[in-house]
């Protein structure tokens, strides 16, 4: 759902007081034959082209699409928790039958998008080893608790939201993997968007206590919902090239804008309050001026500090390390069936 990995800095090129920085490495000369396939490849960006897993691409290009794409499965894979917790505590059938069905989309997610990730020469077991370990990053979004069960409604309303106006424009990725899985992944979020609202309005149409809960809720998601869209345009050091490159199309900062623009009357159809009160509409602008965003909070969480951090990549490798049994006797069932086979075979 959720791809902060332009906006997170390489440790050998972060910015100062967010883990320090080193000098780069002077590349070598290209030779003739690299420059040839610089300038088809750069041709078909400019022509914008889709790029595939057979073709020639720079390799701080294949770089940064698996930082992206990684992170962005492990923000689906992580992203199951918060709200995997309430299956059990859902209030009625039906909700606990929708939630259920959604925990388990967003598994789907991370399945298509490390396949995508894979065709770029990474395996799945390197991935998962530096989701594990600390080395990778997911959404900085999943490291907040759900105290109430408003709490899923405003996930799949404003989370949910946030990452499908982050999220469509990567639908003309130029890499051709990460495009097509996100072009099935939106429609399934934004049904994820919509379900989130309409639980929400059920509970606003109930008793005081139900829509004090919700408005509870959308008070404390606002701002991190918000700082998804990574940090301010001049401070995100990799944009710039993943623009260029056609992996980024729009900026965070007009992604944040057009998020709030969109937000605000629905907000209004809720009947909640959003929590700024320098939130307002600039006539001149033609949008919403909006308060702002307390960064270090946001850089504080990334780098592991937030109220949940440990708690999901414990729980993560736990459920990675019980798994296992799961897939070792997958592999010795295939093994069975591959050597049975050749038995036929032969």
């Amino acid at each position: 759902m959720y791809t902060q990995a332009l906006d997170i800095p390489d440790t050998t090129a972060a910015p100062a007081g967010h883990g320090g920085a080193t000098l780069k490495a002077v590349p070598a000369p290209a030779s003739a034959a690299e420059t040839a396939h610089q300038e088809r490849f750069d041709a078909k960006i400019d022509a914008d082209g889709k790029i595939e897993p057979q073709d020639w691409m720079p390799s701080a290009y294949r770089k940064t699409l698996v930082r992206q794409i990684s992170q962005h499965a492990h923000s689906e894979i992580i992203g199951m928790q918060p709200e995997g917790n309430w299956i059990s505590r859902a209030p009625s059938l039906k909700r606990k039958a929708i939630l259920l069905a959604k925990v388990q989309d967003e598994g789907g997610h991370g399945l298509y998008l490390y396949s995508a990730a894979e065709t770029l020469g990474t395996s799945r077991d390197q991935m998962l080893d530096a989701l594990h370990t600390g080395k990778a990053k997911y959404s900085s979004i999943f490291n907040y608790p759900t105290l109430t069960w408003a709490d899923t409604g405003v996930i799949g309303w404003l989370v949910d939201g946030a990452a499908i106006m982050n999220q469509v424009p990567i639908c003309r990725c130029t890499y051709g993997p990460y495009a097509r899985a996100m072009i099935r992944i939106c429609k399934e979020e934004s049904f994820h968007q919509r379900q989130g609202f309409e639980s929400l309005m059920t509970m606003m149409g109930g008793t005081p206590e139900q829509r004090a809960m919700v408005q509870d809720a959308v008070n404390r998601w606002w701002w991190p919902v918000l700082a998804m869209f990574g940090p301010p345009d001049a401070d995100s050091p990799n944009s710039a090239q993943g623009m260029r490159w056609g992996i980024k199309r729009i900026s965070n900062d007009d992604l944040r804008q057009k998020f709030v623009d969109a937000t605000v009357p629905q907000a209004a159809i809720l009947g909640v309050t959003l929590p700024d009160p320098d939130l307002k509409w600039n006539e001149a602008k033609g949008c919403h001026d909006y308060g702002a965003i307390d960064w270090n909070e946001f850089w504080a969480t990334v780098n592991g500090n937030g109220p949940c951090n440990q708690e999901r990549v414990a729980t993560r490798v736990a459920a990675h390390e019980n798994g296992a049994w799961v897939r070792e006797a997958a592999l010795a069932y295939a093994a069975k069936q591959k050597a049975r086979s050749l038995r036929q075979a032969a």
